[in-house]
């Protein structure tokens, strides 16, 4: 027989031999053992973890010519001597059928599979199906499998192995156990390479399997293929070959980590021109731009997490939960905590977003080089950034000079002692607070308390007075015009805006309000209201809604009681309109009364009684048309609204 390659050589054929999947193998051979043997099976997980390796495991304990219990098989393990283990082992059992769901995958194959189903098995207790990749299989081929699952016969036993149980229908996974396989952990690996390379009679540095333990991701089979190739390729010493962590990192293609602490170091001294003499160096010696961003972004998560799990840089043996989250040699393990030890979370997080972009970039993008590059000088910029906290503590607290400092002291009585007041020298020279001493939502609270409240309108001839103080008479003749010292109000916006008009008169009070006077009566309103929409063309409707409703005038608001609903009122007077209406109210000298639109009911509409058609209004002019006072005649008609379809050009 020729060369076996170690993955093949060294696979398992027990339960036991398997690495770092016993949460599966303890409950398979448990239910061998009390004989509750499930009619299908799913194996998912990680690619070369063990899935198929079970699964062959399994069909030779079930169909194993041993009974359990007895002197050739004292547990569930298969005995591994029988024919049927022989065989199942090499491949060659009748009733083991190893199907490739990625080639046989078409629904014709699968009613193959399924007629043979119905056959008792050759020899052997039971005929066992094992379908590898079955994610691969069609929707449809699932669909004929699935009266055979649901209701197999006694001899059955499905095994599916996949890599992506989601892609399998929800239909199939209910009519079977599945088994979620987990990735090996990096010291079940390294155990395992060290056996073999003894075996082997391999001499191996613990760096260098440390690197291909973590060259395999998790995935066993991966480990050993590299570790095959390292041991062609290595060295011998004394007949012997010899593995040293050098000769499998130019096998791998990769660089020493050491290489990015050191420009992680120049990141955080800002050493923008080291960083790009590194990266020169590491892309002139022949690495590609994508292995070394794969490198770095995987660096920096090991940065990340060594930070987050609290791994000391000092030596010190690590242990429990820090050596689950961090899968990499203790050498390593030191090297990313005294990376991690430079930077904040925050900012280890933000590196790790911007080489994640720059390794996607880098799939399509012409220029590789440029881009790595670029990526690594947007991570000195990052370290440039201050924190938005740092700049809101060095920000002045609004409300503390000025007027603000008259308000405080107008309100709040001053101490008997005060303290001397810090010189502008000392001030000047104070160095800027590292950290920020109060919360950012604690300054906007302050912000906002210390701006000013809006007041009403004052006149423009004469500056505020505080509302709590009465003012003074004001002489006949008016005092020339004054800077208000204070900042402009600062507006809220209200439900109804009240315009506002320009004073005819020295007001006695900055909130007084002009009382109606016989040019302000309801009626008079009315008309300005109206005659300025007839006058606005595509108006109309607006103009007739206000003629017909209601206008009063009480506690300085023209409150005007229309007769549309509440939907309608703003549609028909529209804030064009609305804007004509206010505007006319504010030349007539009745822009300090408040305009209130409130809507009807139908209740009120249908009870009013008709009012007299405005002259000329269009109301008017129907009434006046022959054929209509002829229909009010004839059927005791009633006009409620009036469309104008003429052509207002």
């Amino acid at each position: 027989m020729g060369y076996q390659v170690l993955a093949r050589k060294y696979r398992p054929q027990r339960f036991a031999d398997v690495v770092g999947q016993d949460h599966v193998t303890v409950t398979l051979m448990n239910a061998l053992t009390q004989g509750r043997i499930a009619h299908g099976y799913i194996f998912s997980g990680h690619r070369g973890i063990g899935k198929t390796t079970i699964a062959r495991i399994v069909a030779m304990a079930l169909n194993c010519r041993n009974a359990i219990g007895s002197a050739e098989r004292p547990t569930a393990e298969p005995c591994q001597v029988c024919d049927s283990c022989v065989e199942i082992r090499s491949g060659n059992a009748v009733d083991v059928i190893e199907i490739d769901a990625a080639t046989n995958r078409g629904i014709d194959e699968i009613r193959e599979l399924r007629d043979a189903a119905r056959y008792r098995p050759a020899r052997d207790k039971f005929k066992i199906y094992i379908l590898d990749e079955a994610h691969q299989i069609t929707d449809a081929a699932f669909n004929a499998l699935l009266k055979t699952l649901e209701e197999p016969p006694d001899h059955i036993v499905f095994m599916m192995a996949t890599t992506q149980p989601e892609d399998i229908p929800q239909t199939v996974r209910s009519r079977c156990q599945h088994f979620s396989f987990h990735a090996v952990k990096l010291v079940d690996i390294l155990a395992q390479l060290h056996g073999i390379a003894e075996q082997e009679g391999v001499q191996a540095d613990e760096a260098a399997l440390s690197l291909l333990a973590e060259a395999g991701d998790g995935s066993m089979r991966d480990a050993l293929s590299i570790m095959d190739q390292a041991i062609a390729s290595a060295p011998l010493e004394d007949g012997r070959p010899r593995l040293d962590a050098v000769q499998v990192r130019e096998l791998m293609g990769t660089v020493p980590n050491a290489v990015f602490e050191k420009i992680f170091e120049a990141v955080n001294d800002n050493r923008s021109a080291e960083v790009m003499t590194v990266a020169n160096q590491l892309l002139d010696a022949g690495n590609s731009p994508v292995q070394l961003a794969r490198q770095c972004v995987r660096y920096l998560r090991n940065c990340l997490v060594a930070k987050v799990a609290g791994i000391s840089a000092n030596g010190d043996e690590q242990s429990g939960a820090a050596t689950e989250l961090l899968q990499i040699s203790p050498d390593e393990q030191r090297r990313a905590a005294r990376t991690g030890a430079l930077f904040g979370e925050e900012e280890l997080a933000r590196f790790l977003q911007v080489m994640l972009r720059t390794f996607d970039e880098l799939g399509y993008r012409q220029e590789q080089r440029f881009h790595f590059e670029l990526g690594l000088l947007k991570l000195v910029h990052l370290r440039r950034l201050l924190p938005v906290e740092e700049l809101l503590s060095q920000m002045p607290v609004p409300g503390g000079s000025g007027q603000s400092r008259q308000r405080t002291a107008a309100t709040v009585p001053a101490p008997a002692t005060t303290a001397p007041l810090r010189s502008a020298a000392s001030t000047a020279t104070a160095p800027a607070p590292t950290k920020p001493v109060f919360s950012p939502f604690e300054s906007r609270k302050r912000f906002d308390e210390a701006l000013p409240v809006a007041q009403p309108p004052a006149s423009k001839t004469e500056p505020r007075a505080p509302a709590s103080v009465p003012a003074p008479p004001v002489p006949a003749p008016t005092p020339p015009p004054v800077k208000a010292a204070e900042p402009a109000p600062v507006a809220i916006p209200e439900p109804v805006v009240e315009t506002t008009p320009e004073p005819e008169a020295p007001a006695a009070s900055p909130v007084a309000i002009s009382q109606p006077t016989a040019s302000h009566s309801p009626d008079e309103l009315q008309r300005i209201a109206t005659d300025a929409l007839m006058n606005a063309k595509s108006q109309g409707s607006a103009a007739d809604a206000l003629a017909d409703a209601e206008w009063t005038i009480e506690n300085g608001e023209i409150r005007v009681q229309t007769e549309l609903s509440k939907t309608m009122l703003p549609m028909v007077i529209n804030p064009e309109a609305d804007k004509i209406v206010r505007a006319a109210l504010r030349t007539s000298g009745a822009g300090t009364l408040k305009l209130v639109l409130l809507p009807g009911s139908a209740a009120a509409a249908a009870a009013k009684k008709p009012k007299a058609a405005r002259t000329g209004s269009v109301q008017a002019k129907a009434l006046e048309h022959p054929v209509v006072q002829q229909a009010q005649k004839l059927f005791d008609a009633e006009i409620r609204n009036v469309i104008d379809l003429r052509d207002n050009n």
